[in-house]
């Protein structure tokens, strides 16, 4: 991670810990057969235990009193159902895009929660591990903070509003669509029509995918920050405002950041309904 010989700079750092973990090097060409192998492995594996905590509150409900469990998983079911309920309106589709919706959700507030890891537990672990087993030692945990991933996501939630307009409206009605809205069935306004639905579709899928990546790569490069505090302070040993501060401030914006996962995996299982429900419309 750093020069031989001397600890780590502040750039040293923060270059160090967003460096992902790949099955080959990066070059300055577009190469998408690199795969960012960290990123892949903690989503699969939160995914993999967002659908057990589902199975498992299902396997474990009773008709009597709740417990604790039970009730915040009926709780988040019957909030996703109410929303989807009020923005797609068709209940055959709602039996499909209610659980997607919910699935959504905890998948990514789980992807987002592993920013609340102190910056250097796993990288520290990878560490000692990685390297003996012939990998990098680079470790990045945090899912959604890779641009890769949330654009992933935002294009499955493309191909998904894809389906159900071929599914609602049929082929012809959709392509019809495309070519007819949003400034009228004219054959001169065709290529404006046509041009202006791409764009959409375009711009809806990025920014979905822009919109989670900006907000947890910031908030990562804020943990950072607050790491290197203590850093500073671990190193020279005197200095008792750098630990006080990375004490306070590492407090303060854990407390904030549960708002802002959760806001994130809110707002994009919203956005997921609102585009979903908008495949349902006619113009």
């Amino acid at each position: 991670m750093a020069t031989e010989g001397h600890a780590p700079t502040a750039g040293e750092y923060i270059v160090h810990h967003l460096q992902h973990l790949q099955n080959k090097k990066q070059t300055s060409v577009v190469d998408f057969s690199v795969i960012n192998l960290d990123s892949v492995f903690f989503a699969v594996v939160l995914g993999a235990l967002g659908v057990w905590l589902l199975w498992l509150a299902a396997r474990k409900a009773t008709s009597g009193v709740p417990g604790r469990f039970q009730a915040a998983v009926e709780i988040l079911v019957e909030m996703v159902d109410n929303q989807a309920k009020g923005i797609v309106h068709n209940a055959t589709s709602r039996k499909l895009v209610a659980p997607l919706a919910l699935t959504v959700f905890v998948w990514i507030f789980l992807m987002n929660a592993m920013d609340l890891l102190p910056v250097d537990l796993i990288p520290a672990v990878w560490h000692a591990v990685g390297p003996a087993l012939g990998f990098k030692d680079y470790m990045r945990v945090v899912p959604t903070a890779d641009l890769s991933i949330t654009m992933g996501l935002s294009l499955g939630v493309l191909i998904v509003c894809l389906v159900y307009n071929v599914k609602i409206k049929g082929a012809g009605g959709w392509i019809h669509e495309l070519f007819a809205a949003p400034f009228g069935d004219k054959w001169f306004l065709y290529p404006i029509n046509f041009l202006m639905q791409i764009i959409e579709f375009v711009a809806k899928t990025v920014s979905h995918g822009m919109r989670l990546f900006g907000n947890m790569y910031a908030g990562e490069l804020i943990f950072m920050l607050i790491a290197l505090m203590g850093g500073a302070f671990a190193l020279s040993g005197t200095g008792i405002a750098l630990f006080l501060g990375h004490i306070i401030a590492g407090s303060v914006w854990a407390i904030f950041h549960i708002l802002i996962i959760t806001l994130q995996a809110f707002v994009f299982m919203m956005l997921t309904l609102v585009y979903v429900g908008q495949a349902h419309d006619a113009h």
